[in-house]
């Protein structure tokens, strides 16, 4: 065995092959948590959309028995909106849309509002697009785009890596391109599946992704008063790159104890580069998933 690394038994919750938890000697600086059991659970994720009910992920876990505190791990600038406008109102230029994330729509729905085109949009546009294909990833993503009046395909899919497949199945080379508005940091999953099989895409980056200001503080506050979690989840690989030196210094000696869990497959992957043990995976990216996955990591 290599030295300062301790083995981590394979986790029945997500049927993840084990893996190997650098280990440091480092003592934490903050207090271990009470005696009780410990069933807190910190979610490491986009900051909400202005929506006044409660976190749907902190209720499945309440239903279960856990406490959840979310902390926003990104923060999000939009950018190309002119160009992006552009391409919305040519919709006879492409083949269809791919949203693979919520903030992606809601770039659209900032050029809807922000140039007062929303009644042009409904009455001439949408319905130009909707005779095409209107491809996403996730249930959140295609709630915000049947918001916008589009029909959306591929909800279930669940990975970019799995809409490629439904994308390749329902389309040829001979289409117009789709078009594909996406963030600053994305995976080239879907884009060279597509160009590998000769299906026109056209993408445009109209969000940067940066880590939240307020991280660091956030993540020290809550292992000052909260103690190490007994479970830490993360939502992208962007949230396990800005999150994970700070969770790593701050839970010291008591990281091995921690039950890592991922929103999905791609996240899980980025936190298994990173050297982490994925404790569970949700079976598709919603919050009863994720949920019922962590419910069980700590039993």
């Amino acid at each position: 065995m290599p030295p300062h690394t301790l083995p981590v038994s394979r986790s029945v919750a997500s049927g993840l092959p084990s893996c190997p938890v650098p280990f440091t000697s480092t003592p934490s600086p903050f207090p271990p948590p009470p005696a009780e059991v410990n069933m807190r659970v910190l979610l490491l994720k986009e900051p909400r959309e202005a929506d006044p009910g409660p976190d749907p992920y902190a209720r499945e876990l309440a239903s279960r028995g856990c406490e959840a505190t979310s902390i926003p791990a990104l923060s999000f600038q939009f950018v190309s909106l002119n160009s992006l406008s552009d391409k919305l109102f040519q919709p006879d230029k492409h083949g269809g849309l791919v949203f693979t994330s919520p903030r992606a729509v809601g770039a659209v729905r900032m050029c809807l509002e922000a140039e007062g085109r929303g009644e042009e949009w409904s009455s001439l546009i949408k319905d130009k697009w909707n005779a095409k294909s209107i491809y996403v990833v996730g249930k959140a993503t295609a709630a915000l785009v049947r918001d916008l009046g589009l029909n959306p395909l591929g909800e279930d899919t669940g990975t970019a890596d799995a809409l490629s497949r439904l994308i390749l199945e329902r389309e040829d080379t001979n289409i117009l391109p789709l078009f594909f508005p996406c963030g600053s940091i994305k995976r080239e999953v879907l884009p060279t599946a597509l160009r590998e099989h000769g299906v026109p895409l056209e993408t445009l980056t109209v969000y940067q992704t940066a880590q939240h200001p307020d991280l660091e503080k956030k993540l020290t506050s809550y292992f000052m008063e909260q103690g190490t979690p007994a479970s830490i989840a993360f939502f992208s690989p962007s949230g396990v790159k800005f999150c994970l030196e700070t969770v790593r210094r701050l839970s010291a000696e008591r990281l091995t104890r921690i039950k890592f869990a991922a929103i999905g497959p791609t996240t899980a992957e980025a936190m298994t580069v990173e050297g982490l043990c994925v404790s569970c995976c949700a079976e598709k990216p919603t919050a009863g998933h994720l949920a019922a996955a962590i419910a069980e990591a700590l039993q």
